[in-house]
């Protein structure tokens, strides 16, 4: 990873070394923290070519998207959250479970986490796990509330230490600043089938739009919405990859 501008928040008592998108270390960190094995995390080889998301099975249920964090994307942020509130939802109303992100270098475990927490994944949640009780502990609580709960969790700390440090590149020092971000995308059924775009760097949840029935996170629609504009917002750097979460090949 290059190590320019960090979009993570600024150095503060706890960082984590950052995650790399590799689907093998991220499925073996969400099984170890409770996720079912029935689900998995698969590579997305292309968004523009139908022939290469065939191999993704369907539904998908999340979508990662790691992408490099340009000027162009951090005009257009900051414009979108400026007319936006600060997101207050608690409790079993809210529509989705969001986490603020206060753990420096800790995006791509807080896009396992939104991916599994929202959607069908969360049926997919095994009991009486590091996942369920996090999830249970987490939704009650406000944002900052249920971020202090993220830092104070050392079940949490300790998979992502392992899994960050077994990528197949050399991995960065928990301080360093890293250039490259998360962001995850879900759809939910019980709202009639909003696309949610989950970032703990953004002020909230932000609702994309409806889909259809038949259309998950990896859908024409949703593709559009979601990572094709970041890619449009990319200035010419290529270093976006994308993962999803989907039903296991085994």
């Amino acid at each position: 990873m290059s190590t320019t501008t960090n979009p993570d928040p600024a150095p503060g008592p706890l960082a984590f070394i950052p995650l790399e998108a590799n689907p093998e270390l991220m499925t073996t960190l969400l099984h170890k923290l409770g996720l079912s094995k029935a689900l998995q995390v698969h590579d997305v080889y292309s968004i523009t070519e139908p022939e290469l998301l065939a191999f993704v099975p369907r539904p998908a249920l999340a979508l990662l998207l790691v992408f490099p964090v340009s000027a162009t994307y951090e005009s257009a942020r900051l414009a979108e959250d400026a007319g936006a509130e600060e997101y207050a939802g608690k409790g079993e109303g809210e529509p989705v479970l969001w986490f603020k992100q206060t753990i420096r270098n800790a995006c791509g475990l807080m896009g396992l986490l939104h991916a599994v927490s929202n959607g069908p994944a969360k049926g997919f949640v095994e009991s009486d796990t590091p996942l369920s009780r996090l999830i249970a502990a987490s939704t009650p609580l406000p944002p900052a509330e249920r971020a202090a709960l993220l830092e104070r969790t050392p079940e949490l700390a300790s998979a992502h230490q392992e899994a960050a440090s077994q990528g197949n590149t050399t991995a960065p020092d928990a301080r360093d600043d890293v250039d490259l971000h998360y962001v995850c995308f879900v759809k939910t059924e019980h709202d009639g089938g909003t696309l949610w775009e989950l970032d703990g760097r953004r002020k909230g949840p932000i609702a994309r739009g409806k889909l259809a029935e038949n259309e998950d996170v990896l859908s024409e629609k949703a593709l559009l919405w979601g990572p094709l504009k970041f890619l449009e917002r990319g200035g010419g750097d290529m270093r976006f990859s994308c993962v999803a979460l989907a039903g296991s090949l085994e």
